[in-house]
């Protein structure tokens, strides 16, 4: 069974912490590869992400540019509507039997988990990986049974990187450079995206 972790997200725009927390997944448990998958509209973030979906889906496209395990995928974006987890799971499983999956999340959405849409359901089709996060450590002994049995914890060196900094820096006229991937950043500055 090949093994494949998930990246899910807005990716609003995609930054070297979500490339090392797919790299410290992908190493510390064992997976063949790891596909990103930019969501619609993400069904626990306040408002509506700042770049269009194509857009965010090319950054994505550009930030895992040569990397042999590392695929993107547009099915919630091609799907629409909110990007509920279980949906994505779903579709994965049916359309590719041959693999396992596991859904990589940081420390502050796993602490969430017990309140995500049909996360019972979920948990017997995947997996998780919980990387952490700077400020959230992962309270695994707080998460019900069925949830915690179904978790692997992978320690990634702490870079406190948020798309929501990246974003508000660009709108405050400040560089982003060395925050994201110079492929990134090149199409940040030539679309003009994030500025005030």
């Amino acid at each position: 069974m090949i093994k494949v972790g998930i990246m899910g997200g807005t990716f609003d725009p995609i930054h070297y912490g979500h490339l090392l927390a797919a790299e410290t997944a992908r190493e510390t448990c064992g997976l063949d590869e790891v596909w990103f998958i930019p969501s619609f509209i993400p069904p626990l973030k306040d408002n509506e992400p700042g770049a269009e979906g194509h857009e965010r889906l090319e950054m994505v496209y550009r930030a895992i540019d040569f990397q042999p395990y590392f695929r993107a995928l547009d099915i919630e974006l091609e799907r629409g509507g909110t990007s509920y987890t279980i949906d994505t799971a779903e579709a994965l499983v049916e359309h590719h039997p041959e693999r396992s999956f596991s859904f990589i999340i940081g420390s502050d959405r796993i602490n969430d988990l017990p309140g995500w849409h049909r996360v019972a359901e979920l948990a017997e089709l995947v997996s998780f990986i919980g990387v952490e996060r700077p400020g959230a450590p992962i309270e695994k002994s707080k998460l019900p049974a069925a949830l915690s049995d179904r978790l692997q914890i992978a320690e990634m060196p702490l870079i406190g990187l948020s798309s929501t900094d990246i974003r508000k820096r660009r709108a405050e006229g400040k560089s982003i450079r060395f925050m994201v991937p110079e492929k990134v950043y090149s199409f940040i500055q030539r679309n003009g995206l994030y500025e005030s």
